[in-house]
């Protein structure tokens, strides 16, 4: 396959349990549980399926200090069912205590600058003198710093998760509601980590907004270049809502992002059952080839000159070929374009006159003339006089290659070379 991204932001590596985002590593796919944090056995049923369907980190909240200690019985039910998926635990007010109690049990802290060291805001107007930065930045500093010696203790990450909406008054009141003001967010937090020798760290710009976001981001990627010390990002468009257009934001907003280089690991975040959002996130990277974790199909939107009914043909080769996890497979409508257009495929299913279809392995035609009632069956032995064809299998565990997809996804291949 052609890779659709031509270089890939250069990234420090950053492990998080048992996987590492950023470097030359395949971009991470994450989601968040939905489940009250104390309800200890729905939390772990939810991880476990969302580690089933894809998740390679999966984040749970933890609002007070109760729902950290929580954490403690939630891994070790992980661990005792044999399920090592990397948790991050989500901490917002009462930062410091909660994040060095959850320090002590999950593999990546992530804390939110503007409620870290929460100021209720006041309206202000007014410039903040450089006496009162200091001061806050002192206050910051003094609070994160528990923070990070238990996170160096135990050696785990921490995700420094900058949320648009969210941003102290300070930032907004001397930068705007800009993405500027969300870069200064993230990037004081990050220098106060360099000054105590913490660096496994995990970026996160996020907005409701793709603009603001994809600029943030952006940005962001820039001034760390800039400075030679460079982050992994996790991307993700916040509260995106549900439905068709909340995957058309997230995909404008996580995928021109990768398609530009930037970017290590990513979220989609739905108001729907977290794993609904995994399918779009694995969608989006085998859009832009960087992971390939199922068959591609191509196919015309057919016109008048197609010459067989193409979305029933495409649904009856997609049943027969769906489980030929690697393979580019085509079903094009007519001769004229179809040869062309398919031509990065493994197979091609043509439509010519007559009632008959021919089949292409790559550009060259190996088979013509084909009735259009054998042409899916035909389509079958030519993978398997080729060495390709595996037998359909009887259940989704065989077809995901063994007891969960996320096995089977750990051997997908980064399809983007790094630079």
């Amino acid at each position: 396959m052609i890779p659709v991204v031509t270089s890939r932001l250069r990234t420090r590596p950053v492990r998080v349990g048992n996987v590492t985002i950023g470097g030359d590593n395949p971009i991470v796919v994450q989601t968040m549980i939905t489940e009250e944090t104390r309800n200890v056995a729905g939390c772990v049923e939810q991880i476990v399926a969302a580690y089933r369907a894809g998740a390679e980190i999966v984040r749970v909240t933890t609002p007070s200090m109760q729902e950290a200690q929580c954490l403690g019985e939630i891994r070790a039910e992980l661990k005792r069912r044999g399920v090592e998926v990397p948790l991050v635990a989500d901490v917002h007010h009462q930062g410091s205590a909660i994040a060095v109690e959850v320090a002590r049990t999950v593999d990546k802290v992530r804390i939110n600058p503007g409620l870290f060291v929460f100021r209720k805001p006041v309206r202000r107007t007014e410039d903040y003198s450089q006496a009162e930065i200091d001061a806050e930045l002192e206050e910051i500093e003094r609070e994160l710093l528990p923070v990070i010696r238990a996170c160096k203790e135990r050696d785990i990450a921490m995700r420094i998760g900058v949320n648009h909406g969210s941003l102290a008054e300070r930032l907004t009141v001397t930068y705007g509601d800009t993405p500027e003001g969300m870069v200064q967010s993230a990037m004081e937090y990050i220098e106060i980590c360099e000054r105590h020798d913490f660096r496994n760290l995990v970026i996160s710009l996020k907005a409701s907004r793709v603009p603001i976001m994809i600029q943030a981001n952006r940005l962001m990627a820039q001034r760390m270049r800039e400075r030679g010390a460079v982050y992994p990002l996790h991307l993700g468009v916040t509260e995106a809502g549900d439905g068709e257009y909340a995957r058309i934001k997230s995909t404008t907003g996580i995928g021109t992002l990768l398609a530009e280089g930037i970017g290590d690991t990513i979220r989609v975040s739905l108001a729907e059952d977290p794993l609904n959002e995994l399918p779009v996130c694995y969608d989006i990277l085998q859009s832009l080839n960087l992971r390939k974790t199922k068959v591609e199909f191509i196919a015309c939107p057919s016109c008048g000159r197609t010459k067989f009914d193409l979305p029933t043909v495409l649904a009856q080769v997609k049943r027969a070929t769906g489980h030929l996890v690697g393979l580019d497979i085509a079903v094009m409508g007519c001769i004229v374009n179809g040869p062309g257009e398919m031509a990065d495929a493994d197979y091609g299913y043509v439509g010519k006159a007559g009632g008959v279809i021919a089949l292409y392995r790559g550009r060259e035609m190996v088979k013509t003339g084909i009735p259009q009632e054998r042409g899916v069956e035909e389509l079958i032995n030519l993978i398997k006089s080729d060495g390709r064809w595996v037998d359909t299998p009887d259940s989704l565990d065989d077809l995901l290659g063994g007891v969960t997809y996320n096995q089977r996804i750990k051997t997908s291949i980064p399809l983007t070379p790094t630079a």
